[in-house]
């Protein structure tokens, strides 16, 4: 049976491995999922690759990007295949890795918001390649996918699952759940693909978390003791043994699971044959934990009843400095991550000279915060404000809820770590769940579970920061209502954001199917409310008509459109107008 573990931070085998090694033996890990960083000298994997072998542990050279899926970057995926077999070919035997594991998460992207058939497709293209090239390698070839990928088809017909389960050699489900037999639990999720790789022969491994999930503590094992994470395991693996291919169990990841370990005591150690008990508060708490208590303290005086201090929030996330800039906002969407990472001095130089003074940014969460500090900073003595873009269509759905939290904590761990002008001022989200096949089935339940995770968005937001939180707002959907509630899903989301952006996607701003017309409704909800509008348009060439974008007539055209709103909008919750996006309107006609 085997139980896997995902090595994200490759450094960590810099010195031999050693604490690597160590805990995979008291843990029974027989199979390592390692990150490949390919400038890393070859020298320091074929040592811990000896050593892992010598202690009984296959490794798996581990690589992926949500990019991965799309035509334009399979020869970066192709180019792990290479690096493998080359490094394979160029060692001894007993340094050389067991198989290759890719963790390609496409629907991350923001191109899987207009409908994820274009990006299966071109996956799996991609993925055939990949699969191609590692022909004839020996190594054994696995992928990491979520246990909802059966709701995708290809243009075959065959489930996505069915196709990625018969075609690699294993695949690990992300079955992210803490619960083993509950109605939303690991076995009711991955019952499903259990059954098909049964059937089609082919072996499965169960991935759990440990990573910290704030407001969605169901998904992850972080906050439990190890006594508790291991008793789980242990019942998780002996009910899905009755399955012929049920291969072993996963953990993500190896960092996440060793401060789970590490954060429990040995004292909260359970004799054999009792069941571990929640831990009794004592009644008369240390006020400064981790400080050995001063023998026989004098009593502290009580505050009377009423007049008890708010507590300290901890770990308060700092502001950002404030921007000099103009008044009416004038910005535009940076929606490929790697753009400010590359070229930051023309998205820069593009910002100037459009006089612009606001951009949504997406970010790539690999990346180590000096990736965005530096722009960042020269964006603000630009008199640019920056704010962190994400989203897809799937994070309305309650099970993504981590994805978009794992966004929040990289910002507001950013935030904390860099100085206050290189700082984000805010997130902002575009999440369009209308386009997913759920929504013709379901808007409602769509709906529910969407304002269910914007409303943990701005709890967590707010919780510790002055974050902005903001978002794209279809103007249709004021004809939606909050499910259970006689309120507009518009006006409740206006409402709960600080700010929104109105994608009035039409190419004139006057007329009865014009910008003002269109957003009238939106205008009139945030006039109510005393919160703020911006009203984006698109550049974009669309297969929705022209008449939605300004990519026919120009930029041009589009200024002297977007200059009528000053006169046209004299509300005071119109606050300005953003372009979607940096990339097409660079490429615009004048």
């Amino acid at each position: 049976m085997m139980k896997a573990t995902w090595i994200w931070q490759t450094d960590m085998i810099m010195d031999g491995g050693e604490q690597i090694l160590r805990f995979s033996r008291n843990e029974g890990i027989n199979l390592i999922y390692l990150q490949i960083n390919r400038q890393m000298p070859k020298e320091t994997y074929e040592a811990f690759v000896k050593r892992a072998h010598e202690a009984q542990i296959a490794v798996h050279a581990l690589g992926g990007d949500p990019r991965w899926a799309l035509v334009e970057y399979r020869d970066d995926m192709l180019g792990l295949a290479d690096w493998v077999m080359d490094y394979n070919g160029s060692v001894t035997p007993e340094g050389r890795f067991d198989g290759v594991h890719l963790d390609i998460e496409p629907y991350v992207l923001d191109q899987w918001e207009s409908g994820p058939d274009e990006i299966i497709s071109s996956w799996e293209s991609n993925l055939k390649a990949f699969l191609s090239k590692l022909s004839g390698s020996g190594l054994e070839r696995g992928i990491d996918i979520p246990f909802w990928f059966d709701h995708f088809t290809l243009e075959n017909g065959t489930s996505l699952n069915e196709w990625l389960i018969s075609t690699f050699d294993h695949v690990t489900i992300m079955a992210y759940r803490n619960q083993v037999d509950s109605e939303n639990g690991i076995i009711s999720l991955s019952q499903d693909e259990l059954e098909l790789a049964s059937k089609l022969g082919k072996k499965l491994l169960i991935a759990v978390n440990t990573k910290e999930m704030p407001q969605q503590a169901y998904t992850t094992f972080h906050g439990h003791s190890k006594e508790q994470m291991e008793q789980t395991l242990q019942l998780l693996s002996s009910s899905l043994s009755s399955h012929t291919s049920f291969a072993g169990l996963a953990i993500h990841d190896m960092r996440n699971w060793k401060n789970i370990y590490q954060d429990s005591s040995e004292d909260d150690t359970v004799p054999d044959g009792e069941e571990p008990s929640k831990p009794v508060p004592d009644p008369t708490p240390d006020p400064d934990p981790g400080q050995e208590p001063e023998p026989e303290p004098e009593p502290e005086p009580q505050p009377e009843p009423g007049t008890e201090p708010e507590p300290e929030p901890i770990d308060v996330v700092p502001d950002a400095q404030p921007v000099q800039r103009d008044e009416v906002v004038r910005g535009t969407y940076i929606w490929e991550s790697g753009e400010v990472i590359r070229n930051s001095q023309d998205i820069l130089e593009f910002a100037m000279e459009k006089q612009l003074n606001w951009l949504y940014v997406r970010l790539d969460l690999q990346q180590p915060f000096s990736a965005y500090s530096s722009f960042i900073k020269q964006a603000a003595a630009a008199g640019i404000e920056v704010h962190a873009l994400g989203g897809t269509p799937t994070w309305a759905m309650e099970y993504e809820l981590p994805r978009m939290m794992r966004l929040v904590n990289y910002v507001k761990d950013y935030n904390r770590a860099v100085e206050p002008d290189e700082r984000f001022h805010g997130i902002h989200l575009d999440i369009e769940p209308y386009v997913l096949p759920e929504w013709r089935m379901d808007p409602q339940q769509i709906i529910s579970e969407w304002t269910s995770n914007l409303d943990a968005f701005v709890t967590e937001l707010r919780k510790d920061s002055n974050l902005e939180a903001s978002m794209d707002l279809a103007v249709w959907l004021d004809k939606y209502k909050v499910t259970g509630e006689d309120i507009s899903l518009s006006k409740w989301m206006i409402d709960r954001m600080d700010h929104v952006a109105l994608m009035a996607f039409r190419d004139s701003a006057e007329g009865s199917n014009g910008i003002v017309d269109v957003t009238k409704e939106e205008i009139a909800f945030a006039e109510e409310l005393g919160k703020p509008i911006y009203i984006s348009v698109e550049i974009k060439a669309s297969h929705e008509g022209n008449h939605i974008t300004f990519f026919e007539e120009g930029a041009a055209y589009m200024e002297e459109e977007l200059a009528k709103l000053k006169g046209l909008l004299k509300h005071t919750s119109f606050k300005g107008t953003l372009v979607h996006a940096y990339t097409y309107w660079k490429n615009a006609k004048p």
